[in-house]
């Protein structure tokens, strides 16, 4: 039984297929995955762009399209995609995706290019209550890629100077313009760029431990998404949270897809 799980993101789709295995003894069910993620081209129309990254997948897994049973759409654009069977919300695929890979998980973080969400989850990997951000994208990964630009340094160069810095800098700014003129001013007064991005990173960090502490930090925190990949996020969010140890999947852009699929391959059964 293969399944699908696509993730609509504003700037990307990620594709995860599902294929049963059976193991002896096993706890649950197991997957082989395939996954595919497709930037989102300014040429093509969210369904087209589903439709290119599933192909792609496909291609990918050495399957054909009638091999698949299910395909389930989650992320801001999933009503777009027109040959998905059903759509989940992101709270959903995100907390099952991320407890299949950590079964203990109780709070999901979940922080991508434009969102960011808290969410708790029981355990059986349903979501139970969720908070998202409020205020423009001052707690997602535009707002650290913005500011990183800023300073004339790659995102994962910002990251890694973030981690150079014990410094604690202030920013008051809930909005990516302002913030950026906060940056600006830092630069002119020859504050080291270390100092800045720390500063930058905390204040994401910030805003998102403020979403995830309206539903409760509890239990193994798991965080999703592309800011997994900044190694200085994650240690701000560490310290913001004041948890000792954030658990960080493999695959992070593509748990929601994951949950997604998991979602659709339960309805089979």
């Amino acid at each position: 039984m293969i399944t699908a799980g696509i993730d609509m993101g504003s700037r990307s789709v990620k594709v995860v297929l599902l294929e049963k295995i059976n193991v002896e003894g096993a706890p649950q069910l197991k997957y082989a995955v395939k996954k595919a993620h497709l930037m989102m081209p300014g040429d093509l129309d969210p369904d087209q762009a589903a439709e290119r990254a599933f192909d792609e997948a496909l291609e990918a897994a050495g399957i054909a399209r009638s091999d698949v049973r299910t395909v389930f759409a989650t992320g801001a654009g999933r009503k777009a995609v027109a040959f998905a069977t059903e759509g989940v919300t992101e709270m959903t695929a995100g907390a099952k995706g991320a407890h299949y890979m950590f079964p203990k998980a109780r709070t999901v973080v979940d922080v991508g290019a434009e969102e960011g969400r808290g969410i708790k989850t029981d355990a059986q990997g349903k979501a139970t209550d969720f908070a998202g951000n409020e205020k423009c994208a001052a707690g997602a990964g535009s707002f650290a890629e913005a500011m990183s630009r800023a300073l004339q340094l790659t995102l994962k160069e910002f990251g890694e100077a973030s981690l150079q810095s014990d410094k604690t800098i202030p920013m008051n700014a809930q909005c990516t313009v302002f913030a950026e003129s906060e940056v600006v001013s830092l630069i002119h007064s020859s504050t080291p760029k270390e100092d800045i991005a720390k500063a930058v990173l905390d204040a994401v960090a910030s805003r998102v431990c403020a979403m995830v502490r309206r539903v409760g930090i509890e239990g193994e925190v798991v965080l999703i998404g592309g800011m997994v990949h900044n190694p200085g996020f994650v240690q701000s969010l560490k310290n913001a949270m004041e948890v000792d140890r954030i658990s960080l999947p493999d695959m992070p852009e593509f748990i929601s897809a994951l949950g997604c699929a998991l979602s659709a391959a339960e309805r089979q059964h």
